[in-house]
C-alpha cells in the first residue's frame, strides 16, 4: 500500500513540529511549510494526498488561495485549523468546500483521525459562491464567542446553512436561539427570500394560523419557498396549526423551517400536547445553544461587543476595569446573553465615569436581585418548598433528644451563600464580610469550619 503524503502548512513552529511528528508516527509522509507559496507550488506539482493548513500563513488567509488550489486539484481534501474560532471562519471553511474545520486547541488524535477519514471519503462538493463572505464582516454576524461549546454550534451551522434541512434550536431563554437561526439564513449562499420570525408564545392563537397559512386568496408566510421561517417556541403552536404545518412539510415547496424551544419537545409529545409526526419532521438537525455559565470565556468578548453596540446607539464610550470584569465573569447569568447585554447597556448609560468599576457592577447586580425578590415574592416560598422536599422526612423521623437537623440545614445554606459572596468580591474576605454584614473574624472562622478555605 502506497504511503500517503500530508501537506502541512502552519506558521507556528511548535504546532508544526508536534503535528508533523504525530502524523509521521501515524504512518504518513509529511511535507511541512510555513509558506503559502510553497503550499501552492506543491499542490500545482501534484504532490500530496491531503492538505492540513492553518487559516493564516503570515499575512495571507488560506481562503484567498483555496480557489486556485481547488482549480488545480479539485479532489484534494483540505483540513483547516484555526485559532480564530468564529462563526465566520467555520462558514468560510464550509463555503470553500474544505473537508473539515478544526478549531484550536484540539486533540492531536482528533486531527489524525480526520486525516484518515479525509483520505477515504469522497470530497464534499460545494458550488456555493464565496462572494457573500467578502461583504459579510465579523461584526455583521450575530453570534459571538470562541469557546468550545460555541464551536459545536458553528460546526453544525456551517454544515446546514446551504441545505433545506429543518433545524431545531434548543436552549434556555436568552441564549441566542433566534440569532443562530438568523446566522443560518444570512450565511446561505443562495439566499432568495426574507427571514421571518414568529414568537408563538407571545401571539394570540387565532393570529398564528392566519399569519402562517393565510386564506385561500392570500397565502401565508409558510408558503413562501424563498423565505426562512423561524418559529420561536414551537411547543406553543396550537393543535390546528400543527396539523396544517405537517401537511405543508409533507408537500414541501414552502418556506424553510427553523424552530426553537426552551422546553423538551419529546416531553410535550408524551403529554399529548405536540404531534409526534411533527416532532420528527422538526427534529431533523438539532443545535443546542449553551447557557452563558457554560461558556464564561466568551464573556469578555461579549462585553466588548455590547459596549461597541452601546456607543453606536449614542451612549458614551466606556471601558471595564479588570476587577469589574472578574465580577461579571463570576456571575452565573440566569438570563444568559440577553441579561448580560441589558446590564452592559445600563452601565454604559448610568455609570458616570469612563471606566466601569467593580462597584458599578455590584450595584446593578444587587439592584436587579432585590427587584426580582420583591417583584416575585417567591423566595421564601421556594425555600419552603425545598424544605418540604428534602427535610420533611428527616423531621418526621428525628430523635428529639439527639437531632442536629438545624445545624446541617444552616450549613447547607451558609456554605453556598459564603461561596457566592466570595465570588462577587473575587475572594476579598474583608469586603465579603462587609457584604454579608458579619464580623471578618467570624467569617474567617466559618470559612474554615465549612471547609471553604481550600476551594
Amino acid at each position: 500500500m502506497t504511503q500517503k503524503t500530508v501537506l502541512l502548512a502552519e506558521d507556528d513552529a511548535s504546532i508544526r513540529l508536534v503535528v508533523n511528528q504525530t502524523l509521521v508516527s501515524a504512518g504518513y509522509q509529511v511535507r511541512a511549510t510555513s509558506s503559502v507559496d510553497a503550499l501552492e507550488r506543491w499542490v500545482r506539482n501534484g504532490e500530496g494526498d491531503v492538505v492540513v493548513t492553518d487559516v493564516y500563513l503570515g499575512d495571507t488567509a488560506i481562503f484567498e488561495v483555496l480557489p486556485s488550489i481547488r482549480l488545480a486539484r479539485p479532489d484534494l481534501p483540505v483540513i483547516v485549523m484555526s485559532g480564530q474560532n468564529t462563526i465566520l471562519t467555520a462558514a468560510s471553511a464550509a463555503r470553500h468546500g474544505v473537508y473539515d474545520y478544526l478549531p484550536k486547541p484540539f486533540d492531536i488524535d482528533q486531527l489524525t483521525g480526520l486525516v484518515g477519514r479525509a483520505l477515504k471519503a469522497p470530497l464534499r462538493k460545494d458550488a456555493a459562491a464565496t462572494e457573500a463572505l467578502k461583504t459579510n464582516g465579523e461584526q455583521s454576524l450575530p453570534l459571538i464567542g470562541r469557546s468550545e461549546p460555541m464551536q459545536d454550534v458553528y460546526r453544525i451551522i456551517s454544515r446546514v446553512m446551504n441545505t433545506d434541512l429543518t433545524v431545531l434550536i434548543e436552549g434556555e431563554s436568552g441564549t441566542g436561539k433566534e440569532l443562530a437561526a438568523q446566522a443560518i439564513h444570512e450565511l446561505q449562499s443562495d439566499k432568495k427570500g426574507p427571514f421571518r420570525a414568529l414568537d408563538l408564545a407571545a401571539m394570540p392563537t387565532d393570529r398564528i394560523s392566519e399569519d402562517l397559512f393565510g386564506a385561500p386568496d392570500n397565502p401565508g408566510i409558510a408558503f413562501d419557498p424563498g423565505a426562512t421561517l423561524y418559529l420561536d417556541e414551537i411547543g406553543d403552536l396550537p393543535a390546528e396549526a400543527q396539523t396544517q404545518l405537517v401537511k405543508l412539510m409533507r408537500e414541501a415547496g414552502g418556506a424553510r423551517i427553523i424552530a426553537s424551544t426552551r422546553k423538551p419537545l419529546s416531553a410535550l409529545v408524551e403529554e399529548g400536547r405536540f404531534r409526534e409526526d411533527l416532532f420528527y419532521r422538526i427534529n431533523v438537525v438539532r443545535v443546542f445553544m449553551p447557557p452563558l455559565r457554560q461558556r464564561k470565556e466568551d464573556v469578555p468578548e461579549l462585553v466588548r461587543a455590547f459596549l461597541i453596540r452601546a456607543q453606536r446607539k449614542g451612549l458614551p464610550n466606556k471601558q471595564v476595569e479588570p476587577a469589574a470584569m472578574d465580577l461579571i465573569m463570576a456571575y452565573d447569568w440566569p438570563g444568559n446573553v440577553r441579561e448580560l447585554e441589558n446590564l452592559i447597556m445600563r452601565l454604559a448609560a448610568l455609570s458616570p465615569d469612563p471606566v466601569i468599576s467593580q462597584r458599578d457592577v455590584e450595584r446593578e447586580l444587587r439592584s436587579e436581585a432585590l427587584k426580582d425578590i420583591s417583584s416575585s415574592g417567591n423566595f421564601e416560598k421556594e425555600v419552603e418548598t425545598l424544605l418540604h422536599k428534602y427535610v420533611m422526612a428527616d423531621l418526621l423521623q428525628a430523635d428529639p433528644d439527639d437531632s442536629d437537623i438545624h445545624r446541617k440545614i444552616m450549613e447547607q445554606v451558609e456554605r453556598p451563600l459564603i461561596k457566592l459572596a466570595l465570588s462577587v468580591t473575587s475572594g476579598n474576605k474583608l469586603r465579603t464580610a462587609a457584604l454579608l454584614g458579619v464580623n471578618r473574624n467570624t467569617l474567617r472562622s466559618r470559612i474554615n469550619q465549612l471547609g471553604l478555605a481550600d476551594d
